[in-house]
């Protein structure tokens, strides 16, 4: 069964405007799938994962391009960067737009030979899994906070309990999980380490020990929706902090991980510099630390961080389906004043609180202060929750459900 996917509009109007398309993201999201059913019968498919293909690939890029003639699909161009000088030749020759679709699921290996080679002639376009928007099949748009625009989304949106959301946050979003046959979350999920951990962490960034990765992956999992320390995960896992550092950017360029920055402004004073890190699938997550079910995880002492997870992945994949780069931030000061999400827009924040309350008191919106106590220019705010329905607070923030986002 095919979800229909919330960036197909993007990627028709990308291919229109640039010779090549490229979609990253991490495996098993649904790249190639989607590309497949927005091609035509003209379009050729070869993946790089086939290791006579790739062999071809790497040794003459000139006679794959004869074999493999545009308009083609290439699956896991990472695999042969030297086709990239060639793809760009047969651009500059052609100028044809939509010749050339690529995926890509190494992110890290990848950019660098694209800045380099496609500079002007890709757009490129990052994947993650399915939103909840996707799955239950209505419009997908970036999140606002504006009345209007949630007015809008709760005339389509259908009302979710919280017993459905947690079923959602303990799945994830990977597509394999919503079609009509398939294994059981874990064992999906203990397949996709190993081939995560042996095929591209192994192979493709030398990383040379595989247990202790799994271990920092595992520990990575445990603290999401925290702030970064390095310290802290190498003591955990008995690595150096270098190391950690190393190790947790190789999981943020590959996809798995998202870095929330915290929003920096010179009228700010005491405030704490290091990211938040959120896992971007819930269900790898949950399978990392070991909750079992989604009424196991809902009841357990990490329920608050994954549903705070769950939220800001939502919104992240809302910017991404529309080709755009989540303008999104936290603030947290020495005193422990926190806003757990900022949008930054045309020089406005709009700030939001995520609570896993089905009525929280107003004081949730009390931080928001600090950024009308300097100067700021502050949209309306959002509290995003399991509200039933969505509700003023005051005169400029909302109560807003988690299913509307």
């Amino acid at each position: 069964m095919y979800i229909t996917r919330a960036m197909e509009e993007t990627v028709l109007a990308i291919q229109n405007s640039f010779p090549i398309l490229l979609i990253t993201g991490p495996r098993q999201v649904g790249k190639t799938t989607m590309l497949k059913k927005l091609s035509d019968s003209n379009r050729k498919y070869v993946t790089l994962d086939d290791p006579l293909i790739r062999e071809l690939a790497i040794t003459d890029p000139a006679l794959f391009l004869q074999r493999f003639e545009p308009p083609v699909i290439i699956d896991e161009i990472q695999y042969a960067p030297e086709l990239l000088t060639y793809i760009k030749m047969h651009v500059d020759q052609n100028g044809r737009n939509g010749d050339f679709w690529l995926t890509g699921s190494q992110i890290f290996h990848l950019m660098k030979n694209v800045s380099e080679s496609l500079a002007g002639r890709v757009g490129i376009l990052n994947m993650l899994g399915l939103s909840n928007s996707e799955i239950t099949n209505r419009p997908s748009s970036p999140f606002k906070t504006q009345p209007n625009e949630l007015i809008k989304k709760a005339k389509l949106a259908k009302p979710q309990k919280l017993g459905q959301i947690f079923e959602r946050i303990f799945k994830g979003g990977m597509p394999a999980l919503y079609a009509n046959k398939t294994a059981g979350v874990e064992i999906f999920f203990s397949s996709y380490v190993q081939t995560y951990l042996q095929r591209d962490i192994r192979d493709l960034t030398q990383v040379g020990d595989d247990q202790a990765f799994f271990r920092f992956l595992s520990c990575v999992a445990a603290r999401t929706s925290q702030i970064v320390n390095y310290a802290d995960m190498a003591k955990d896992v008995g690595i150096s902090p270098p190391t950690a550092k190393h190790w947790l950017s190789i999981l943020v360029t590959s996809g798995v991980v998202f870095l929330l920055e915290p929003y920096f402004n010179n009228a700010l004073k005491r405030l704490i510099k290091s990211p938040k890190m959120y896992f971007l699938d819930t269900g790898l997550c949950a399978y990392l630390t070991r909750w079992t079910s989604p009424e196991a995880l809902e009841a357990g002492a990490m329920s608050g961080a994954f549903f705070e997870t769950w939220v800001v992945g939502e919104i992240v994949k809302s910017y991404l389906n529309a080709g755009r780069r989540p303008p999104l931030y936290y603030y947290r000061d020495k005193d422990q004043r926190e806003i757990d999400l900022i949008i930054n827009e045309n020089d406005t924040l709009y700030p939001i609180e995520i609570k896993k309350s089905a009525g929280p008191s107003k004081n949730a919106v009390k931080n928001f202060e600090i950024l009308h106590k300097y100067g700021l220019k502050v949209g309306p705010g959002s509290v995003i929750c399991l509200a039933n329905d969505l509700l003023p607070i005051d005169e400029n923030n909302w109560y807003v459900p988690a299913w509307l986002i």
